[in-house]
């Protein structure tokens, strides 16, 4: 075994000591709001909390687990999830199966109208009404359809599809499999890197949105969550604005951005070490040519 060089020693290092620093400044925001989600009023207010809780207060918390309406948005949340990143997941993933064929007829124009998304969209109002002369509002087509395709997405899988062997493919169809069957039964468990990268990317993104459910959405028990949020911050906010308030107001007020955070965070965070290993490979794989 080779021996390292001083060289290299002082790098691994310097190098070890920037990382850390790294870490720790990214971490420090996310310290920092649980911190304050969990301390009182006077304390955040006065800006003494740092890392930890300071006046220990479950005021907000309490609140907002105590509203059943919260707990159905919740619900409307994970239903829109699940339900926009399959039909997302399936649309993404045979698009850009497709455009992965490089013998496919029009192949250049199919990729010149995804690309053209990127860069040009049809604006919000004709897309408010395209959406309800549909009769797709108040519900979670209205959520999962217009944003069913990330051409960002679209263009990562193309590439991932583009490296994989052809002479799969190929001994595939020689022992009598369809298109279809090239796809369910060969490609895509090789693809499980990919796939869970595009899952994790498109869950985070439909469980984060909120301004198409407050768009598209006209009942407050079909919400997802996010909106439910907001209305309390904003309820909050305006509310200690004009006076309002009691000591409860109050507190809310102080600390419902950090409880707003934490709780819209939480389900993607413990999702995430789950399926991080996916994601590195998934998008090196993708983009790596050889």
């Amino acid at each position: 075994m080779v021996k390292p060089s001083r060289s290299y020693r002082v790098f691994q290092g310097v190098n070890g000591v920037i990382l850390t620093i790294v870490v720790l400044v990214t971490l420090y925001p996310f310290v920092n709001i649980i911190a304050r989600s969990f301390s009182g009023e006077r304390q955040i207010r006065a800006g003494e909390v740092t890392l930890l809780p300071k006046g220990f207060n479950l005021t907000t918390y309490e609140i907002v687990f105590q509203d059943s309406m919260f707990w159905r948005n919740y619900g409307n949340t994970v239903l829109y999830t699940v339900v926009a990143t399959a039909v997302a997941m399936v649309l993404t993933t045979c698009y850009a199966y497709v455009l992965s064929k490089k013998h496919l007829k029009g192949r250049g124009v199919l990729v010149g109208i995804a690309v053209f998304t990127m860069f040009f969209t049809g604006g919000l109002i004709p897309n408010y009404i395209l959406v309800t002369s549909l009769g797709l509002k108040n519900s979670v087509w209205a959520i999962a359809l217009p944003n069913a395709i990330s051409v960002f997405n679209l263009l990562v899988m193309k590439a991932f599809f583009e490296n994989l062997p052809t002479e799969l493919e190929e001994a595939a169809q020689i022992d009598g499999l369809n298109t279809y069957g090239v796809l369910l039964r060969i490609v895509l468990p090789l693809s499980k890197a990919v796939v869970a990268t595009m899952v994790l990317f498109y869950s985070v993104s439909f469980w984060n949105s909120w301004f198409s459910a407050f768009l598209y959405m006209d009942r407050t028990d079909l919400m997802p969550v996010t909106v439910y949020l907001r209305n309390l911050i904003q309820g909050a906010t305006g509310g200690g604005n004009a006076g309002a308030g009691t000591e409860q107001l109050s507190q809310v007020g102080a600390n419902i951005q950090a409880v707003t955070i934490v709780l819209t965070a939480l389900p993607i965070l413990c999702v995430y070490p789950f399926v991080q290993r996916y994601f590195v490979s998934g998008v090196m794989l993708g983009a790596v040519k050889g």
